[in-house]
């Protein structure tokens, strides 16, 4: 059993990762006033102190801490890591993402050392941004100098800060979204005083809100946490530390990409040859900004180059690549670069069992290594970043065998010859389980329809339900449920749940799929049939140029720029009536709006069909 100590945005991520299991948890806050659905754990409220979190543990058999707390909450951690010890018990800590320090802010080690710095730079008004906490700790400066503190429009903050002794005309209310920097200048304030809380505490608005309105940034630095903790620092590291720690609490272990591991190799072997030692683990930052760290089997050193290889580990996925040996061999030019605000080139090179590109379409130089351009993408950042001062960088990747694990692929109708690609667009390798993710579907729809949504909007993942939460910004988040490649399924536990309107958002890749009747449009069960869009041509009016054209094409985006803007308002209107043959008879009692999103979020053709 695991329990999360949260009441923050990092407690909210951390129950959408432990509902993914199915499993039931604990989730626990001081207080009762988040709003969050824990579809699978239970619910608790009210602090617990060391003796209280000692017996639950005990009693309820907890395997895992899990502190997604505020980085303030002191006492909390304390005594989190107090139980932890003693029941040897593992605590892995959300943690947030912090700004580097910026050395324009007069840092502070706690409130007391606040309090001194301040009066040594003669502040005389102050804006307290630091919450409703610490006003007594504060109290030594806001007893002699004007001070304001912006706290939550809360009764129980307003309270405190009265039995506090602190000026009611003084208290302030926090605003969602609110710019910082009217109320500096409305003030007059000398300085401000915040919290190191991180990019979900707006700690970067506040500091640029203050440098603004030209004054001075006191900030007291988070507290350190204990050395046992395990840092985590977003939902995949989270999911991956309960995967190893509560072992069977997912059904299925998730795993990385090979761009993941190509970027994790090149990143440890360029740091291996800076340094000259040998490197065992490499952290990096996934697309979504989280970062996570991969072990490193092997580390080779020459003059001018390092190598580096990283064994691929796609979790329960059945994936072809998994234990494949990923690669990465850097060299680096000894020529000096001309100017300094001119990042360094990266150049990259496939070597043993990285496929060649042949055909047009994939967004990739024709004769280049199969490289996909997110995985490039992150090579890229890392590489420039830990070194900023090279002239270029040339960059192979490598996988031992590659050229017959790519017969097993979709790579040679792709134009792809004598090896693999390196893919992946998240880095994240998510376990394939239709059972597993057909359950979470239906879960998902239910507390849709337990909230009462007037609407249930589907969409196949995070791209795509961005787009069309911009559609219907009225809806709550419960109302946005992810098909992934289930279709009909979804459609099914709407019909069962009575959902009587409905919106599927659907990119072009799997619309083509749909349109001829693939219900589930994974790639391992079906792919874009040629014929069949040709067909759909024809019927749609479309010159024979155009339908001889739908050949050579390799992705079916390449759609978007084949026809003509005429033939376009022919054919993926005719795409999407086909699509609307296969889907409306599973909602029988339901009306279903088809959007076609463009890779730019834009819809530009849908079908709204009239309820029955």
């Amino acid at each position: 059993m695991i329990l999360i100590l949260g009441g923050t945005t990092e407690g909210r991520a951390a129950v959408q990762v432990a509902d993914e299991a199915g499993e039931c948890y604990y989730y626990s806050t001081k207080g009762d006033r988040q709003e969050i659905v824990c579809k699978n754990g239970v619910r608790l409220s009210g602090g617990m102190n060391a003796v209280d979190m000692e017996t639950f543990c005990k009693e309820q058999e907890i395997h895992l801490l899990i502190d997604a707390a505020h980085p303030f909450a002191i006492l909390l951690h304390q005594t989190i890591a107090e139980v932890s010890l003693k029941l040897n018990i593992p605590v892995v800590r959300y943690e947030r993402k912090y700004p580097p320090r910026d050395e324009s802010v007069i840092w502070c080690e706690n409130y007391d050392d606040a309090i001194r710095r301040l009066e040594k730079y003669h502040v005389n008004k102050l804006l307290a941004l630091t919450g409703v906490q610490t006003i007594s700790r504060l109290r030594a400066y806001w007893a002699k100098h004007p001070c304001w503190f912006r706290v939550l429009n809360r009764e129980e903050s307003i309270e405190l800060a009265i039995r506090q002794g602190f000026p009611k005309d003084r208290i302030l209310f926090y605003q969602q979204g609110e710019d910082e920097y009217p109320l500096i200048k409305q003030l007059g304030a000398d300085a401000i005083l915040t919290k190191e809380s991180g990019e979900t505490g707006y700690f970067k608005e506040k500091v640029e809100a203050a440098q603004k309105a030209g004054i001075p940034v006191f900030a007291v630095k988070r507290p350190v946490l204990p050395a046992h903790f395990i840092n985590v620092f977003g939902e995949n590291g989270l999911r991956k530390q309960i995967e190893k720690l509560v072992p069977g609490f997912f059904k299925l272990r998730s795993g990385y990409t090979t761009g993941a591991c190509a970027t994790a190799a090149a990143k440890a072997a360029l740091i291996a040859l800076l340094t000259g030692e040998e490197q065992w683990t490499s952290t990096f930052t996934l697309p979504n900004g989280e970062e996570v760290t991969i072990p490193v089997t092997r580390t080779q050193i020459e003059q001018h180059s390092a190598t580096c290889t990283v064994i691929k580990d796609a979790g329960d996925d059945p994936d072809v690549t998994n234990g494949s040996s990923i690669i990465a061999t850097v060299e680096v030019s000894a020529e000096k670069k001309e100017n300094e605000q001119v990042p360094p080139q990266v150049l990259f090179f496939g070597g043993e069992g990285i496929g060649t590109v042949t055909l047009p379409g994939l967004g990739l130089p024709i004769g280049g290594p199969a490289i996909n351009n997110t995985p490039r993408k992150m090579m890229i950042q890392e590489l420039t970043a830990a070194a900023p001062h090279l002239s270029t960088i040339k960059v192979t990747i490598s996988v031992p065998g590659g050229e017959a694990l790519a017969q097993k692929t979709f790579n040679p109708k792709l134009g792809i010859v004598n090896g693999i690609s390196i893919i992946g667009t998240s880095g994240i390798v998510r376990p394939f389980s239709s059972e597993a993710f057909i359950s979470s579907i239906r879960r998902e729809v239910e507390v849709a329809v337990a909230i009462g949504v007037p609407r249930l909007v589907i969409n196949s993942g995070a791209k795509s339900e961005r787009f069309v939460k911009a559609e219907y910004p009225e809806l709550p988040a419960q109302a946005f449920v992810h098909y992934g490649n289930f279709i009909g399924e979804t459609l099914k536990i709407a019909a069962d749940l009575n959902i009587r309107q409905a919106t599927m958002g659907i990119m072009l890749g799997k619309a083509v799929k749909l349109a001829e009747g693939s219900l589930d449009t994974h790639s391992k069960k079906t792919v874009m049939n040629k014929e069949f869009l040709k067909q759909v041509a024809r019927e749609s009016g479309c010159t024979a140029e155009t339908e001889n054209n739908i050949e050579s094409i390799v992705l079916a985006r390449e759609l978007w720029t084949l026809l003509s803007l005429t033939e376009q308002n022919k054919f993926f209107p005719r795409l999407l009536q086909l699509c609307q043959q296969h889907c409306q008879p599973l909602l029988p009692h339901g009306a279903l709006t088809i959007l076609l999103l463009t890779e730019k979020g834009e819809i530009p053709f849908r079908v709204t069909p009239e309820l029955n």
